[in-house]
This record gives structure tokens, sequence and C-alpha cells, in this order.
């Protein structure tokens, strides 16, 4: 079996090392010719996975028709707001009838369009029932030194799902199946907000009992959101859901929360951003999120207040009292 994955940041190359080991070959497609040739002599991605050793069965390569070539099943692994741009240049290379699998983490700007409805708009219609989705709680860097981690894989035809559950499983990786393609995708990207606001509120030294608060309900958003575009609620109690919040909410690996915690010591972000070498998906995910607060008419106030610290230079400090200050409601409430 030949897999692909196109995204040689951590995640992507983290994936193929699971890949590598139910695979005779895997192809990675990378951006950077420098870190493309370092896989292929060093097996190791130096620039974000330093010193961790890849399987000999990964090979990268700068040529997205070469890493395509043959593949029987493919990883999407960009940043989401790369990702439209790398499927179409991909999109006359991408084999037919194999899983088309998205790890990507964001709802893109504008279109408000979740990762697998951005891939059904980018390719022919033949493509779309071979579209999935990965997401859960998984840190790269855990990921490629094959420590325990499990997540769910989505796909609207369970028979894809289950081909790429088939070709990820480990005696470390282990996945669970699911039809509930809206919901592993809103609790995947909302979370990456919600961690922001939790990094924050460490940043601010508020404590356990502001974090607990913040993941409690920033899960209960999620879940309003994420059921009005059609998902199930108990998926957002799940893997994809409340498992990942938690994760990026409270790990040390977490990107989001590192911009949070920043915010909240004063620093602007523009300044975090630049001393970053990976994308922190809850950024730009925090303008969509406010975007189909808007639209929906669902009230999201903890993703509100990111997006007015991110993008309107309001105090992180002043942001907590109007949260805390806001209109006394029943917990099982909306908003």
């Amino acid at each position: 079996m030949r897999g692909s994955v196109i995204g040689a940041g951590s995640f992507g190359t983290a994936l193929a090392n699971v890949l590598a080991v139910n695979c005779d070959e895997v192809r990675l497609w990378g951006r950077e010719p420098g870190a493309v040739e370092a896989i292929n002599t060093r097996h190791e991605n130096a620039t974000y996975l330093k010193g961790i050793p890849l399987s000999e069965r990964v090979r990268a390569t700068t040529g997205l028709e070469e890493a395509l070539a043959g593949s029987e099943m493919v990883v999407l692994a960009t940043p989401s707001h790369a990702t439209r741009e790398v499927l179409a240049r991909a999109k006359s290379f991408l084999p037919k009838g194999v899983p088309l699998i998205t790890v990507s983490k964001g709802i893109e700007n504008g279109t408000l369009l979740t990762m697998t409805e951005l891939m059904e708009d980018c390719l022919p219609e033949e493509f779309h029932p071979y579209v999935a989705v990965l997401s859960g709680p998984s840190f790269a860097k855990e990921l490629a030194r094959r420590m325990p981690t499990v997540v769910t894989i989505a796909s609207h035809w369970d028979k894809v799902a289950q081909r790429c559950q088939k070709a990820l499983q480990t005696d470390t990786f282990r996945s669970y199946t699911s039809t509930d393609v809206v919901g592993v995708q809103y609790g995947g990207a909302l979370k990456n907000v919600i961690a922001i606001a939790a990094g924050m509120a460490d940043g601010l030294g508020m404590g356990h009992n502001a974090r607990a608060a913040i993941i409690t309900r920033g899960l209960a958003e999620i879940t309003r959101l994420a059921v009005r575009k059609g998902a199930n609620p108990l998926t957002l109690s799940g893997l994809s859901g409340m498992g990942d919040l938690v994760l990026t909410c409270t790990g040390e690996l977490s990107r989001n929360r590192h911009v949070g915690m920043e915010l909240g010591k004063g620093r602007t972000l523009p300044d975090i951003l630049a001393d970053m070498k990976e994308v922190a998906e809850g950024v730009k995910t925090a303008k969509s999120a406010r975007d189909l607060s808007l639209k929906t008419g669902v009230e999201l106030p903890i993703c509100e207040q990111v997006y007015l610290i991110a993008y309107e230079g309001k105090n992180a400090r002043n942001a907590v009292v109007d949260l805390m200050t806001r209109q006394p409601k029943s917990e099982l409430s909306g908003g």
C-alpha cells in the first residue's frame, strides 16, 4: 500500500510516521526543499519534530504529482487557510476512488466552510463520497513518538471511515469511526478559540476555577453552534469535542493556549505570532466563529471576546470582567 500526506508540518509528518506502519511507502509533500532533503537523508523533520526519528518508509518530495502518484489514501495536513490553494494545485493529480482525509482544524474565513465542505467546493463531485476528517486529542510530538493516541475519523460514507481506520491502526494509535462529519469538525475547530481564552486566563493568573469554567462553558458554546449546523450533540462529548478541548486548553504543547497565555501577559498578537514556527488555528477561526454567531444568531460569548481581543485590541482583563457580568441565566439555556 502507498499513502500520501500533503503538508510536512508537525502533524502531517507525525501522521505519515503512523501511516508508515501499515504502508510500504508514504509520500510526504512539503514546500521547503531543505526540510524535504533532511527527511530523506536523516529521517528527521528538524524544523518541526527535531530529534524524533521517522520511518524509512516515509519519503518526502516538493512535487505534488510525485507525492500523489499511485496513492491509495491521501491525507491533507495543510493549515486550514492554505487548504484551498494547495487543493487547486493538487486537483489534477489526485487519485480517484481513494479516501481523502483532512486533519486541518479550522473554518475558512469569509466562506465559513468547514474543511470537508471546502474540499467538496474545490473538487469534482466524483471525489465527494471519499472525503473524510480526522480529529481528536492528538499533539503531534506525542503522536510522532508513538505515545498512545485515540481520535475520531468521520465520513458521510462509513466504508471510507473504516478504510482510513484500518490504514492508521497501530499498537499506539487507535481511531473510532463516525458519520457526524459536522460535529467532528466544529468540535475540532472551535476548541482552538476556547483554548486561547483558557490560555489568557492562565496568563492573567486567574487560577484553576476560571480555566474549568472556560472549558465547560466553551463546550456549551461549541455544542450550541454545532447542533444548529446539524451535528449530533453526543459527538461533542466525545474525543473530537470534550477530549480535544481539554487537551488544547490544558496541555503545555498547545499552540493556541500559548497564544492566549502571551496575550494575557500583555503581549500583542503580531509579536506573538512572529515568534511562532507553526500556525495557531484558533486565531483565524475566532473571526469565523464570530461571523457564524452573527449569521446563525447563536450566542458565542467566549469566542466573541477572543475575537475582540485578537482583532479589535480589547484588553484581556476587561474581556473577563465582561463575561463575568453578563445577564444571569439558567445553565441549560442558550448563551
